[in-house]
């Protein structure tokens, strides 16, 4: 079928040929990095600009150019775009009410063991004294060091 127009082999093409020049571009910088002395830098560049072309290879670009071009997969990224906002908003609504349920009873009776007489809440920062100095918070870190000779 010669003379037949492909829109998705053309995009799919363009974009092999970007892919394919960004690595070449890559291995080019990385010659002249490895050309200063600098191995491990040349080293690293040659392997961001190797992933392009690995993508090319493994057909990663074709299922993108694909998915860029698709009205179904873009209504699909609406779709998961929406189901984050439900999720995030839920969690910003149980983080204001501090994660406590509503319950018809007003108290869940399984939410304290049997035996506990109130819940138990560790205090896990102490607040700064308003009038100490900022110099006492580091003895604790002083002492240390004066121990190892520092």
């Amino acid at each position: 079928m010669e003379g037949t127009y492909h829109p998705d082999l053309e995009d799919r093409m363009l974009a092999e040929t970007i892919c394919s020049a960004v690595s070449a571009a890559g291995l080019g910088i990385a010659a002249i990095t490895a050309y200063r002395k600098k191995f491990l830098s040349a080293a690293r560049i040659a392997a961001y600009s190797l992933v392009p072309l690995g993508l090319v290879m493994t057909g990663a670009v074709e299922w993108l150019v694909d998915t860029a071009f698709s009205p179904v997969a873009w209504a699909g990224f609406g779709v998961l775009g929406a189901a984050w906002l439900l999720f995030m908003s839920t969690r910003a609504v149980e983080r204001r009410r501090g994660g406590r349920q509503e319950i018809a009873g007003g108290v869940d009776p399984g939410a304290v063991a049997p035996a506990a007489s109130s819940p138990s809440r560790a205090v896990t920062a102490k607040k700064p004294q308003t009038g100490a100095p900022a110099g006492e918070d580091f003895s604790d870190i002083e002492a240390i060091l004066k121990k190892h000779g520092i």
